[in-house]
């Protein structure tokens, strides 16, 4: 099955909020939630979904 999360390990991203480019370090689909969720190699005890995130091009 094809994975449908939008980053992936490793992919550098910038944190909307804080403009803060981050690397992620591990994601995992909440199926409860229908959503995907990452944590990132800066801010490990925090988890961040997709539409927190901004693709860094």
């Amino acid at each position: 099955m094809a994975e449908k999360n939008k980053y992936h390990t490793g992919e550098v991203v910038r944190i909307k909020e804080t403009n803060e480019l981050v690397t992620i370090n591990k994601w995992q689909y909440v199926k409860n939630m229908k959503a995907y969720s990452y944590t990132v190699k800066e801010h490990s005890a925090t988890f961040y979904f997709e539409d927190e995130f901004a693709a860094n091009n």
